[in-house]
């Protein structure tokens, strides 16, 4: 069934998610912090990372988010239909995402962004002693210094998204205001681009 990407994949696959079209109704909205990429939760009782996932995973599943199902081409050079359930993964993907989008300038995202990729890729490939993924973990260690905030994930049926993010290095200011005092916009206050 799943090696025709034609047809839908049957409803028993998906063991860690409801159907979207199944998923509650309503806005959920959890808190959480991050600091130098590693998430950590907002609320009285501290939580290890694995819990912090544990508790996305049911936020996520109960909404229908993070179902993937797509064609890899595969390191030997064929191509295979895969399905995947990431309900946590997927919500801390897209905070993570609003997060870095406060505290990392264009270029330095661009350039994680690909690095990023060739990192995911050889893990994919089973190369996580290489010297190339160590020297792309560092990449991505120095892309994360100033990735430290607070941010409010909200889950509605199969969506995630981040609507509110504060961080304490941010690149980002609210328009016009300058510390908390209105003014006007002027060129000069923009940083100096790398490239």
């Amino acid at each position: 069934m799943l090696e025709d990407p034609w047809s839908e994949p049957p409803p028993y696959v998906y063991q860690r998610t409801v159907a979207p079209e199944d998923a509650r109704t309503g806005r959920r909205r959890s808190r959480s912090s991050s600091s130098k990429a590693m998430p950590s939760p907002s609320t009285a009782l501290a939580m290890s990372p694995a819990t912090l996932l544990t508790h996305l995973n049911a936020l996520g599943r109960d909404n229908g988010i993070g179902r993937l199902d797509l064609v890899e081409n595969r390191f030997v050079g064929m191509k295979s239909r895969g399905v995947y359930e990431t309900p946590g993964g997927t919500i801390l993907h897209v905070a993570h995402r609003a997060i870095e989008s406060l505290t990392l300038d264009r270029e330095a995202a661009h350039l994680k962004d690909f690095a990023v990729s060739r990192y995911a890729e050889l893990i994919y490939y089973g190369f996580w002693f290489s010297p190339e993924r160590r020297m792309l973990q560092r990449l991505v260690d120095e892309s994360q210094e100033h990735v430290e905030v607070r941010f409010a994930s909200s889950s509605t049926r199969a969506t995630s998204r981040s609507p509110a993010a504060r961080a304490r290095s941010p690149l980002f200011r609210r328009p016009g205001h300058v510390r908390g005092r209105p003014r006007r916009y002027d060129q000069k206050d923009a940083p100096a681009s790398s490239g």
